[in-house]
């Protein structure tokens, strides 16, 4: 878990959590043995994950393998987030029961911002969240969907993923997954560090 500074408990202003990933690359041996043995490209990614607030605070981390899927670490990025936020944005992969029902555990009566997929259709075996975005969709589009649950939001987090590979960089430093897992943790403290100057 990165560090975090604390929130401020009087603000006036809605707790927002937006989460979102991205890639980074690994170099070292992996990418020498890559060449000469005309490996695969593809092995020598890792995923970091992120969860931004309203002030662009990273919140919670996780590093893990290219193959994870995003909606698979909602769940441990909510476990490092210690104060329930009021609004929960993610983007179309974290689609799933298994992300609202987290959310939903989490942050109880949290308004949930995740848009469904083409196909979704309204369900009492989904969460109340997910049929309130189908029927919104339904009756003003996508474009009024996005403006009234302020899917632009979404932007924290994408935000965060640009600062991270700017100023920590595009890629690991560390060989194994261990030292990889805190070498994230440390940059995304790093960076909440650059936001409180600001």
């Amino acid at each position: 878990m990165p560090i975090v500074p604390k929130r401020e408990s009087d603000s006036f202003e809605e707790r927002i959590i937006t989460i979102d990933s991205t890639g980074l690359k690994q170099y070292g041996k992996d990418e020498w043995h890559q060449e000469k043995h005309k490996v695969n490209p593809k092995r020598t990614w890792r995923k970091i994950h992120l969860a931004v607030d309203e002030n662009h605070i990273i919140r919670a981390s996780f590093l893990t393998d290219k193959s994870t899927h995003d909606a698979e670490v909602v769940e441990e990025l909510l476990s490092q987030i210690d104060v329930p936020s009021e609004r929960y944005i993610g983007d179309g992969a974290y689609d799933t029961k298994a992300v609202y029902e987290a959310i939903e555990k989490h942050s109880p009566n949290t308004k949930i911002v995740i848009p469904p997929r083409d196909n979704a259709v309204g369900s009492e075996l989904w969460h109340a969240e997910r049929n309130k975005s189908l029927e919104i969709i339904d009756k003003h589009g996508s474009g009024g969907w996005c403006k009234m649950r302020k899917y632009g939001k979404q932007n924290y987090a994408e935000l965060a993923m640009q600062r991270y590979k700017r100023i920590i960089g595009n890629r690991m430093h560390s060989k194994d997954i261990a030292r990889q897992k805190n070498e994230a943790i440390i940059g995304a403290s790093i960076l909440n560090k650059f936001t409180g100057v600001y």
